[in-house]
């Protein structure tokens, strides 16, 4: 879709007027009350940071395998409050931030990853299921979509290139009007529909769940804790706190795109802060102009892309595009609203979906996204092997921190294993450089993708750079 088009009335504006800017899904009044703050000194085998999804997966996984392991969980403001809560609720079987993103970077890999980001996916439904998660998860799939004849093409021919290497099992080429059978949108040309490999899950409540989970278990969380320094101590380690500490054998650090207590993995991560929007719910007849029958959620094939979804109570997100690199890095909560992208993303759905004109917003956030060089995951350990880490995600973190707390648990145990083994796992991507060159490359990088999209795909000379070294952004 052309980048700022606006509806045929040009009052799409209009549609903001009554949006708050908070997360939708965190604007719940179920939203369950905190846990109590850490005072004094706690002693434990597993300290976790962090009370996201990388770390709330942790607690539990290690809970799972071992019931008899004493964990504390601290989370330094609410669970679920950052990322985890304000994300679009894409539970994606990819560990790797797409195929395409994996078989670039690990192609002699790529079957073993595709096949533990299957499995992973299966065990968070199974988790789901045998932990009463209450988070409307749906296993509805993904279509990519094209909406300019080039990315139609592409399209075309990427989906026969993933069959050429036996990688296109569950997915489903659509053409133009297929693809419209299934979403009608008049801009869309063509579709990549993976009906497996992705399902749909409500943030808030998959995060408030894992908690509730962890609680059940015996895990001891903490919130409103910050973690503040992380030193040894003894055969173990000790995490000093506002009002005490804990003092832990092993430690896993989940924080993401806050400053890692191991300062020499803050290079490898800078916060991209990532908006979208949410519909007032859609009637009978607004759902029945654009069918959406499988409830799929969906993105664009557009270097600075979309993407969308239904909540369960068909409302939709539409979220993307704008990526915003703060200078200097700093994670400011100022940066979670941002009027003049969500204008831009108004005239874009509107757009998109010119049927619905005249339905409002409901909501309008945004939140910063651990983003590293090469787009997913990396991992390691300090101290030893007492401390393991997790991060860069991506914005892809929903589905994949689950088999990235497996890694850190592998790590701390020191075991070798499948997930350990894999190269993923025991390579990091390039570090980002300092300022004013992270501020200066990011900004390059983005000018290049959008003019990118504006001339077919082509790529210029910055960009082939960027690809040939491995690196880029991505919005």
């Amino acid at each position: 879709m052309a980048p700022g088009a606006m509806s045929r009335s040009n009052d799409w504006t209009k549609s903001l007027s009554d949006a708050q800017p908070v997360p939708y899904w965190l604007d719940d009044p179920g939203r369950p009350r905190p846990e109590a703050a850490l005072t004094g000194v706690e002693t434990c085998d597993l300290l976790v940071v962090g009370g996201g999804y990388s770390g709330l997966w942790t607690a539990l996984i290690a809970k799972e395998r071992d019931p008899e392991r004493d964990v504390v969980l601290l989370e330094g403001r609410e669970v679920g409050w950052a990322a985890s809560g304000r994300n679009g609720g894409f539970c994606a079987a990819s560990l790797t931030h797409g195929l395409s993103n994996g078989l670039t970077r690990w192609p002699d890999e790529i079957h073993k990853l595709e096949e533990l980001g299957a499995r992973n996916l299966d065990a968070i439904e199974e988790a789901v299921a045998r932990h009463g998660l209450d988070c409307d998860f749906e296993r509805t799939g993904e279509i990519d979509v094209a909406t300019e004849p080039y990315q139609a093409r592409e399209l075309a021919d990427w989906y026969e290139e993933i069959r050429a290497k036996g990688l296109a099992e569950g997915i489903e080429y659509l053409d133009a009007e297929a693809v419209r059978e299934q979403v009608d949108s008049p801009t869309f040309r063509a579709g990549l529909w993976d009906r497996r490999g992705v399902a749909m899950v409500n943030p808030a409540k998959l995060v408030w769940g894992l908690k509730r989970a962890c609680l059940a278990l015996g895990v001891r969380v903490y919130e409103r804790t910050p973690a503040l320094t992380l030193r040894p101590h003894g055969a173990g380690m000790a995490v000093h706190t506002p009002y005490g500490g804990v003092r832990a054998r092993t430690v896993a650090l989940g924080t993401n795109v806050f400053p890692n207590l191991v300062r020499r993995v803050r290079s490898y991560t800078v916060p991209v802060y990532d908006y979208a929007l949410m519909t007032e719910p859609l009637g009978a007849e607004q759902l029945a102009s654009i069918g959406w029958k499988n409830r799929q959620g969906l993105g664009d094939s557009a270097n600075q892309f979309h993407y969308f979804r239904l909540s369960s109570d068909n409302r939709v997100l539409w979220g993307g595009y704008d990526a915003v690199y703060p200078y200097g890095g700093r994670v400011r909560a100022e940066y979670d609203d941002r009027p003049e992208t969500y204008a831009k993303l108004a005239g874009h759905f509107f757009t998109c979906f010119p049927q619905l004109e005249g339905v409002r917003f409901t909501h309008a956030w945004g939140g910063a996204i651990d983003t590293c060089s090469r787009f997913s995951a990396f991992f390691g350990t300090a101290h030893q092997g007492k401390v393991a880490y997790a991060a860069g995600y991506t914005g892809l973190g929903v589905g994949a921190t689950r088999f990235g707390a497996e890694v850190m648990l592998d790590l701390l145990a020191g075991e070798r294993t499948e997930r350990t083994a894999l190269e993923m796992v025991r390579r990091k991507p390039m570090p980002f450089p300092p300022e004013p060159f992270a501020w200066t490359g990011i900004a390059l990088t983005k000018w290049s993708l959008a003019r990118a999209d504006d001339r077919d795909g082509r790529r210029n000379l910055w960009l082939r750079t960027m690809d040939r070294l491995g690196l880029g952004f991505d919005s």
